[in-house]
Formats: structure tokens, C-alpha cells, sequence
């Protein structure tokens, strides 16, 4: 079965994203139990799912990694992401659906719209990616399809729209009323075989005619053709071809989002399925890819095509104990076959395929050859990261890229014994080769090694991984938080002078530099403004290499310096004595000058912290918000007796949150944070960080 070539309007490759606990994992298994990969579904609580394979996943119940299978419905390929619901793992989210074509977003039909089921849908909004809904649990004890899909319309988008309607209420809930073939599709158990097609409860009729209605007029709006048709002949004029076409459109658009509902563990699954299959796009909907050209920068476009150059974006690194390094990609044109040689356009180096093998979790099947729209894995890229480009040697392409969040999160860490030294160093390169938001570093003041991450949880489990997959044992210091510095004066000028006569040959650098503030984000930039050669063009270069140098250690407590704009508008220069590292140290004396006399400030990162509580605890909440320097923002009534909260709060303060909300609230409520934005320090915490970076 899996040896057969699809044609490339028979592929899906979709995502599956949610709020952490709406029940991705479980939906997962559900698919794969009925597409026949699985002769069981797994439970996510026993530790038996196939996606959640690492050993975090499976003690924690959660979702850590993205994870790959395909599968087959009704002569369509489907090629599945899991993607993990905690923020922590955002980029695992955010690096799948940059390839995706198309997504399934799971909602906890007790709970509605999350605040992680937010984020999901703002990252899939980014990349364009059409998606489907799915009301997860409306069989439990609180689940209510009507109220979730009331939340999707407040809180994410008044164009979802339902395309099946629940039969039945809570546990007595047995199956759905198809809203376009106009059919009742019902089960017994939710284990069971199959659905029974039948009629529509006589009770459920006129809730039926308007939520069709609603569809259909919604869904025509986005196809002219059908509009018209619409007009002329009615509702009740267009066929089931026509009505599911118009949604197939309306749903390719992006602007339209057909809704259903039930057990994510069931039978219902199949119409999850199906409706994957007939409005979700193949790569072919998607149209053609656009890049760069390596040498000339012109954009060049790529058909999804097999006669077209290969080219392929890696999206995911992972270490695999028996194969080593795994490099998961998206071919977008042409094809790729073990034991040709690619180009990745993002280093310039070649690259020879060895493997390739398409991906079911941590399992793996060897295949001779991938062609366009198809999502695999190859084994043993040597210099190929995620985010590269590999395409023909012949016909260079620069895809674009994806870019990763600053991690806000940093603690210090050291290897137990010397034998762990080593060790640690391999596991940590390895650990961040796999994810783009672990980072390393050395402080040069303490010679600690510092390692950054998205959140506690994040790190915390990096950690764990060295210690299981690379035997290594570590002490790790207190969580820390990733400040940065910057200017906010404008137009400050300065002088960097770097003269040395020493006998013989001497070192002679003088720069003039006129510093800015950037927008919020922007970073570094830098601005030549040298006329007639008062800086020669060769000495340029080195002075921005010694600004962005002296950038890695700020003024006021050593931080990152960000956001700021050097322009060198003047300087000197000597015949015999000038040279690179001259102007290089001329241009970081000059930059470190400037930022002193450009009213330096600390930057810290403000998280955007929710919390879902019983109404009882909603004022002890605040209050403890509120000492922590936090800004609330808004306060929801998510259903009766549960409040959310939605506060702006430095990171700083945010340590341990988690534990004492837990504990402060009967373990009631829940809290989910994530990065939003920089913000100046005030003076007197300024003050306080500073003396304690001093110690």
C-alpha cells in the first residue's frame, strides 16, 4: 500500500494544533486507528500513543515534538504533523506549518477557545494555512459544541461555520447531521466499525435549515461563478457537487472555516477525515513557491511540479539513537533520489542523500525516491540545519526561511565530573543542531555556561534529555532572565580612536559613529555614510564586525545591546599603520562610547500570562498579579463560575508561578504564558540588577 504513487492533487499534508489538553494526540491516534496504521488507539495517559514517542512525553502526557506520519483515506495520502499545545514548544508549531498545506485545529469542547488555541491560529493566520475545526469532547460532562463554536466566533474569526451538527447532548451524544449531503450519520459506541447512514431527527429540522443555510450563503460569497448561480436558482437549486465545491473554495480562500464536532477517540473521526480529504488543499491548490536566486537575488518561482528543479525546504533536525542525524523536509518542485548529490543554497555546500526514509513517528520506511508535496526524512545531512534550502546543484534557490523567537529564559549549567565535560558539550550542540530556541553560551566573565530556552519547562526538559539520551550529569543554577539593553537618544555622536606605537609598525583606527534607536524588533543596523575615502571601503567591514562585537556586552549590567542604528559618517586612516583590527577596535570603542552618552536602558521581556480560575480565587489572582508588577488587560467570564485573565507581567517576576497558583487555588486554576514583548526596566529594579550583576 505505501509503495503506490499518489497523484499530487491526492495528497494532504496537514498539521494537527491546539491548546495544550484539547486532545491533538488522541485525534492523532484516532485517525491512525481508522486509516488501518494502528490496530488500537493509544492512550495518551497510559503512555501508548504513537506520536508522543520520547520518554518526557510519555511520563508527562504531553506533546514535546512535532511528529510525522502518513497515512492513506479513501485513495488520498495524508501526511500528518502532531504538534505539541504548550508554549514552551511554539516553534515546533511554527516550523511545521511554514510547510504545511493545510490544518485541523482540535478545540476542548468543554473549555472553547483557548488561550494557546490563539496563538496556533495567529501562526497558521502568518503562513496562510487553510484549516478545518474540530470541537473535541463534546461527549464529556460540560462539552457543549454550541458554546465552543460561540468562542470561536468571539475570540477567533465569525467565519466558521458549521458543516456537521452534533446529534445528541453530553455523554448522550451519538453522532452528527451532515449539513451537505443532508444525511444523519449515527453510532451505537464510539468504538464502533462504522457509521449508520439514516434520516434527520425530526426535532433537529429547522436547527438543520438554518445552520445550512448559513453555510451555503457564507460558502458561495467566495467563488463569483457559484455566486450567481446561487442567485439564479436558490438554495435549494445547487446540487451536493455544487455546494461541496463552493466550500472546497470559500475553505481554500482562507477566509472560511467549515466547523464539526464529537469523541476525538471515535468512529465520528472518519468525517474529520473525510472532510480533510475533500476541502483541505493539495500542494497543487498551493500554488507555486517562490525564492530567491543565490548569486543575482531575483525572485524565481517554482511549480508544483516533478519536471521542475528540485527544491526542498528542511524544516526539523532530530538525533535518532540507531541512525544519527534526521533532516525532515518538504519537497515543493521536482524530485530527490537516494544517492544524488543537492545543493543547500543557504551554505553553498553540496550535500550527498544517502536515505531517505518517510517518517511514521519514530519509525521509519525506506524509500528510493520523494517527489513534489511529499514531507520525509533524510539520513546523515551533514551541514543542513532547519531552515535551509536544498534544491538541484544546477537551478540554485534560497526558499524563505524560519524565524525563531529570542529565547527569554536563561540558567547556568555545569557538568557534574570531568568525564561529563565532554559529554555535555556533544549533547548540547546535538540538542541545539534540533531546536532553534536552545541557545548557548559562554559568560565571559564567569566562564559559566549559560543555556536559554522558551520557558522553565522547555529548559527543564532539555536537561532531562542529556541526562537520558547523552549520559550526562549536570548542575543547573536558578532560572534567569535574558535582559537586553538600549539606547533611547537619537543622533549621539562618538569617537573611537585605536593608536598604538610600539616599535616598527604601529596600529592606527579612528572612526566617528552616529547612534540611533531602531524600531522595537528591528535589531542592529548599520549605515556607511564615508565619503571620499576619509574610511578606505576595505576598512568598512571590519568596523561593523567590531560594533556588533562589542553589542554582545552592553554598558550598564553587560546585556545584549538591540535595536539600535550606527552610522560611520566620518574618520582617519594611516598610510602604513592602519589595518582590519585597527578599525575594528576603533569601531567598538567608538560604539561602547556612544550607547554611554545615548541614555542607556535595560530592556526586560513581558510575558502575556493567562489564567483560567474559579471566580472564588479571581481576586487573590489580581492581587498577586498586581505585586508583581503586572498590568491586567482583561478579565472573561469562560463559562459559569470560571474566569480567564489576561495580564501583561515581566518575566522576572514570573518564576515559580505556576506552583503557587496551584497552590494558592486549590490546584482550580491554570496559567499559560508566553513572550509579547520587550519593555524598559524601571529605575529602581535597574538599579537592583545591576548591583547584582556586579557581585
Amino acid at each position: 500500500m505505501a509503495a503506490k504513487k499518489y497523484a499530487l492533487g491526492k495528497i494532504r499534508n496537514m498539521g494537527i494544533i491546539a491548546h495544550i489538553d484539547a486532545g491533538k494526540t488522541t485525534t492523532t491516534e484516532g485517525i491512525l486507528y481508522r486509516t488501518g496504521l494502528k490496530h488500537k488507539i493509544g492512550a495518551v495517559h497510559d503512555g501508548e500513543t504513537t506520536t508522543d514517542y520520547m520518554a518526557q512525553e510519555r511520563e508527562r502526557g504531553i506533546t514535546i515534538v512535532s511528529a510525522a506520519v502518513t497515512c492513506y483515506w479513501k485513495d488520498h495520502q495524508i501526511n500528518i504533523i502532531d504538534t505539541p499545545g504548550h508554549i514552551d514548544f511554539t516553534v515546533e508549531v511554527e516550523r511545521s506549518l511554514r510547510v504545511l498545506d493545510g490544518a485541523c485545529v482540535v478545540f476542548d469542547g468543554k473549555m472553547g477557545v483557548e488561550s494557546q488555541s490563539e496563538t496556533v491560529w495567529r501562526q497558521a493566520d502568518k503562513y496562510g494555512v487553510p484549516r478545518v475545526c474540530f470541537i473535541n469532547k463534546i461527549n464529556q460532562t460540560g462539552g457543549d459544541f454550541y458554546k465552543s463554536l460561540d468562542t470561536i466566533h468571539a475570540r477567533l474569526t465569525k467565519r466558521a461555520f458549521p458543516i456537521h451538527l452534533p446529534i445528541g447532548f453530553e455523554q448522550a451524544i451519538n453522532g452528527i447531521v451532515d449539513l451537505v449531503a443532508m444525511k444523519a450519520y449515527t453510532y451505537k459506541e464510539f468504538t464502533d466499525k462504522a457509521l449508520e447512514e439514516g434520516e434527520i431527527p425530526a426535532d433537529m429540522m429547522d436547527q438543520v435549515k438554518k445552520y445550512r443555510s448559513l453555510l451555503i450563503e457564507n460558502a458561495v460569497a467566495e467563488d463569483e461563478a457559484m455566486l450567481e448561480k446561487y442567485f439564479e436558482v436558490g438554495e435549494e437549486g445547487l446540487s451536493e457537487a455544487d455546494v461541496k465545491q463552493a466550500i472546497r473554495t470559500a475553505t481554500l480562500s482562507g477566509n472560511f472555516f467549515p466547523v464539526t464536532g464529537g469523541d476525538g477517540r471515535g468512529v465520528i473521526v472518519e468525517k474529520v477525515l473525510d472532510l480533510v480529504v475533500d476541502v483541505l488543499p493539495s500542494p497543487e491548490d498551493r500554488g507555486s513557491t517562490w525564492g530567491t536566486h543565490t548569486k543575482t537575488g531575483d525572485e524565481i518561482e517554482r511549480k508544483p511540479a516533478e519536471s521542475e528543479p528540485m527544491a526542498g525546504l528542511a524544516f526539523k533536525i532530530t538525533t535518532d539513537p540507531f541512525v544519527g542525524k534526521l533532516a525532515y523536509f518538504r519537497v515543493y518542485s521536482g524530485k530527490m533520489t537516494a544517492g544524488s548529490y543537492v545543493l543547500n543554497s543557504s551554505t553553498g555546500e553540496r550535500e550527498r542523500i544517502g536515505r531517505i526514509v518517510r517518517m511514521q513517528a519514530d519509525k521509519r520506511e525506506d524509500v528510493t525516491e520523494v517527489t513534489v508535496g511529499d514531507i520525509a526524512a533524510i539520513v546523515g545531512l551533514k551541514g543542513t540545519t532547519t531552515g535551509h534550502t536544498l534544491c538541484d546543484p544546477t537551478n540554485p534557490i534560497v526558499l524563505e526561511s524560519i524565524t525563531f523567537p529570542e529565547p527569554p529564559v536563561s540558567i547556568a549549567i555545569e557538568p557534574k565530573t570531568k568525564s561529563d565535560q565532554e559529554k555535555m558539550s556533544l549533547a548540547m550542540q546535538r540538542l541545539a543542531e534540533e531546536d532553534p530556541t536552545f541557545r548557548i553560551r559562554v559568560d565571559d566573565e564567569t566562564g559559566q555556561t549559560i543555556i536559554s530556552g522558551m520557558g522553565e519547562l522547555h529548559l527543564e526538559i532539555l536537561v532531562d534529555r542529556m541526562k537520558r539520551e547523552f549520559d550526562v550529569e549536570a548542575n543547573i543554577g536558578q532560572p534567569q532572565v535574558a535582559y537586553r539593553e538600549t539606547i533611547r537618544k537619537d543622533a549621539v555622536e562618538a569617537e573611537g580612536k585605536f593608536v598604538r606605537q610600539s616599535g616598527g609598525r604601529g596600529q592606527y583606527g579612528h572612526v566617528w559613529l552616529r547612534l540611533s534607536q531602531n524600531e522595537q524588533g528591528k535589531g542592529f543596523e548599520f549605515i556607511n555614510s564615508i565619503k571620499g575615502g576619509v574610511v578606505p571601503s576595505e576598512y568598512i567591514k571590519p568596523v561593523e564586525q567590531g560594533i556588533i562585537e562589542a553589542m554582545n556586552n552592553g554598558v550598564l549590567a553587560g546585556y545584549p545591546v538591540v535595536d539600535v542604528k550606527a552610522e560611520l559618517y566620518d574618520g582617519s586612516y594611516h598610510d602604513v599603520d592602519s589595518n582590519e583590527m585597527a578599525f575594528k577596535i576603533a569601531g567598538s570603542l567608538g560604539f561602547q562610547e556612544g550607547v554611554k552618552n545615548a541614555k542607556p536602558v535595560l530592556l526586560e521581556p513581558v510575558m502575556k500570562v493567562v489564567v483560567v480560575t474559579p471566580e472564588q480565587f479571581m481576586g487573590d489572582v489580581i492581587g498577586d498579579l498586581n505585586s508583581k508588577r503586572g498590568r491586567i488587560e482583561s478579565m472573561e467570564d469562560l463559562q459559569s463560575g470560571i474566569k480567564e485573565i489576561t495580564a501583561f507581567v515581566p518575566l522576572g517576576e514570573m518564576f515559580g508561578y505556576t506552583t503557587n497558583l496551584r497552590s494558592s487555588t486549590q490546584g482550580r486554576a491554570s496559567s499559560s504564558m508566553e513572550l509579547d514583548h520587550y519593555a524598559d526596566v524601571p529605575n529602581n529594579v535597574t538599579e537592583a540588577i545591576i548591583a547584582k550583576k556586579a557581585k
